[in-house]
C-alpha cells in the first residue's frame, strides 16, 4: 500500500488566513484515502517534532508539499522546516554532498539516501498563469519550475524524484473553489493514483 505524507507550509499572515490552502490539503488527503493510500499529515504553523518528522520521510513513498507563494518562493516556515529536519536527518536523508577526493566522477549532489521516494508540490499563487507561462511578463516565460527550482533541488539532493507540480494561481483576484478542487482533483488522479 502507498503511504503518502501531506505537509501543509501555510502561515496565517497578513491578509491571508491560510484556508486555501489547508482547504486543498484536506482534499488531497481524502482523495488519497479514499482510493486505497494510507496517510500522514503535517501542518507546519501547529509544530512539529524532528524526529516524527524523519520518520514521516522514511516511512512515506510519497511526500506532497501544500503551500502558498510567498515573495517568489516558499513560506518562511517552510524552509525553516526544511532546515531543521533535513539537517538533522544528516546520515539518514544524505550521506554527504556526493563527492569523493579520491574519485573525481562522484559529482556534487549525488550523496542523497532518499532514492526511490517521490515528492509532489501544490503551491497557491496570486500571481495569474500568464506571468508563469508568457515570456513578456513577470516570470519571463519561465513557469513554475523556474520559480520553484531551488526547492526542487533540495530534495534532488536527498535523492527523490520531483513529481509535475500542480498550480493554482489568480487565486485572489479571481478565485473559484469549485474549479480549483476540481483541477486538483484530476491531477492527483494523473499524477499520484498511477503510482
Amino acid at each position: 500500500m502507498t503511504h503518502c505524507h501531506l505537509i501543509n507550509g501555510a502561515k496565517a499572515f497578513a491578509h491571508s488566513a491560510g484556508k486555501l490552502n489547508q482547504t486543498l490539503q484536506e482534499h488531497a488527503a481524502a482523495l488519497l484515502v479514499k482510493t486505497g493510500f494510507t496517510i500522514s499529515q503535517t501542518i507546519i504553523e501547529q509544530g512539529y517534532n524532528l524526529d516524527d518528522e524523519i520518520k514521516a520521510f522514511q516511512n512515506a513513498d510519497i511526500i506532497l508539499y501544500q503551500f502558498p507563494g510567498w515573495w517568489m518562493g516558499t513560506p518562511w516556515p517552510l524552509k525553516k522546516y526544511m532546515d531543521d529536519v533535513f539537517t538533522e536527518a544528516h546520515g539518514i536523508f544524505y550521506k554527504n554532498d556526493g563527492r569523493s577526493r579520491h574519485d573525481p566522477t562522484k559529482l556534487y549532489g549525488s550523496g542523497g539516501l532518499l532514492h526511490g521516494k517521490r515528492f509532489m508540490v501544490s503551491t497557491t499563487w496570486n500571481a495569474p498563469l500568464e506571468a508563469f507561462e508568457e515570456p513578456n511578463q513577470f516570470f519571463n516565460g519561465g513557469g513554475i519550475d523556474a520559480v520553484l527550482f531551488p526547492f526542487y533541488r533540495a530534495h534532488a539532493f536527498l535523492g527523490m524524484e520531483r513529481l509535475p507540480t500542480f498550480l493554482a494561481t489568480d487565486v485572489m483576484k479571481n478565485p473559484n473553489l469549485p474549479a480549483l478542487k476540481e483541477a486538483y482533483q484530476k491531477h492527483i488522479e494523473r499524477v499520484i493514483l498511477p503510482l
